[in-house]
C-alpha cells in the first residue's frame, strides 16, 4: 500500500513540475506559424486607451497582420460597467491608428474570461468564413488559452507577444505561479463541467 502511495505521490508531482516547464516555455519557436486571423486576447483598457498588458498584445497581433501571417485581426473584450468603451473597442481603434483597415478587423465586445473570448471570437470568425487562428496572449497564459480553443474545435496556434509587460522576474513569477494553478484548475475541474 506505501508503495502505491509513494508512486502516487511521485506522479502527480511529475505532472505539476512537467504542467509548470510546459507553460514556461510554451509558444517557444512559433516564428512560421501561419494562419487566417490573429485572436488577440483582451485585458484591461484604461479610459479609451489599452492597459500596458493589453498593449503588449496589440502590438504582436499587429506585427502578425504586417508580416503576412494573418489575414485578419479579431479583437475580444468586453467592458465594465462604467467604462467608456470595451477592451475590443479600444484594440480595434488603437489597431485603426496603426495603419490596419477597418475591413481586416473583428470585433467582439461581450466577453469578460478566456473562455468566452475564444467563444465568441469563434462566433465571429464563423460568420466572416474565417476558421484557423493564431491566438496572441502573454506566454504563461496560451497554453491554457489554446487548450481552450482546441477543446472547442478551433485550428489554433499560440503566438505569445514580444512586447509583454512582465518583463523582470519580480513580474513574471506572480503571472506564471497564477496562470500554473488556473491550467491545473482548468485540466482537472473542466471535464465535469457542463
Amino acid at each position: 500500500m506505501k508503495r502505491w502511495i509513494a508512486i502516487t505521490i511521485w506522479l502527480i508531482i511529475s505532472y505539476v513540475a512537467f504542467t509548470g516547464y510546459s507553460i514556461w516555455t510554451y509558444g517557444e519557436n512559433q516564428d512560421n506559424q501561419q494562419a487566417e486571423a490573429a485572436i488577440v486576447l483582451g485585458a484591461a483598457q484604461w479610459n479609451g486607451e489599452p492597459s500596458p498588458v493589453y498593449e503588449g498584445r496589440l502590438k504582436q497581433g499587429i506585427e502578425l497582420y504586417k508580416d503576412g501571417r494573418v489575414d485578419y485581426l479579431i479583437f475580444t473584450g468586453g467592458s465594465s460597467e462604467d467604462a467608456i468603451a470595451s477592451e475590443a473597442e479600444v484594440g480595434r481603434e488603437y489597431a485603426l491608428n496603426k495603419g490596419v483597415p477597418k475591413s481586416d478587423i473583428f470585433i467582439e465586445r461581450t466577453s469578460q474570461v478566456t473562455k468566452e473570448n475564444l467563444s465568441n471570437a469563434k462566433q465571429v470568425a464563423k460568420k466572416e468564413d474565417v476558421d484557423s487562428f493564431l491566438i496572441v496572449s502573454d506566454q504563461y497564459h496560451l497554453k491554457r488559452a489554446v487548450a481552450m480553443a482546441k477543446e472547442k474545435g478551433m485550428d489554433a496556434a499560440g503566438v505569445p507577444t514580444d512586447y509583454s509587460a512582465y518583463q523582470t522576474l519580480e513580474t513574471k513569477m506572480p503571472f506564471f505561479l497564477k496562470e500554473w494553478g488556473y491550467f491545473i484548475g482548468y485540466k482537472l475541474l473542466d471535464p465535469f463541467r457542463s
